[in-house]
Formats: C-alpha cells, structure tokens, sequence
C-alpha cells in the first residue's frame, strides 16, 4: 500500500474513498485520532492518510486531482447576507 492523500478531516476521507470505490478502486483509510493521547497524533501529524495499492496509485492519484479541481474554491454564498437580524 502507497499513501496517496492525507485528508483535512473526516468527512473529506469518506468522500474520498466513496469515489476511488466508484472507480473500482481499493483504498483504505486510516486515522491518526487515538483516544488515549486525546487527538495528539493529529495535531502533530494531520487527520490521518488514505492509502492504496501501488498498481492503482497513478490512477487514484489523478481521480483526486480532478475531484480537487472541480470543487469549488469558495462557496458562492459566502458573502451572500443570510437574512437573518
């Protein structure tokens, strides 16, 4: 197994890996979070990384990418007033 992306947080591991196991790719996902030393690992090393088997990581690598780059940058409501006083 070949570490292909380290992910900001749990939500963005799980959609990760739904979309490699869209593309009939294996990916595991592991977490750096241990109760025992309350999230320390986390801090020092990130949420945790997704990994995947070598003969797949070229692939993996570019489904990431081009995920990446079709999110939006900035959500377009950001700015927007929400209409609440």
């Amino acid at each position: 197994m070949k570490d292909l992306i380290k992910p900001d947080n749990a939500a963005e591991a799980q959609a990760l890996h739904a979309l490699l196991r869209q593309h009939g790719i294996d990916a595991v996902v592991v977490s750096f979070h241990d109760t025992a030393y309350d999230g320390i690992f986390q801090v020092r090393y990130g949420w945790g990384v997704i990994r995947v088997a070598e003969a797949d990581f070229a692939e993996a690598r570019r489904i990431v990418r081009e995920w990446k780059e079709a999110s939006p940058s900035e959500v377009p409501w950001r700015d927007e007033p929400s209409g609440r006083d």
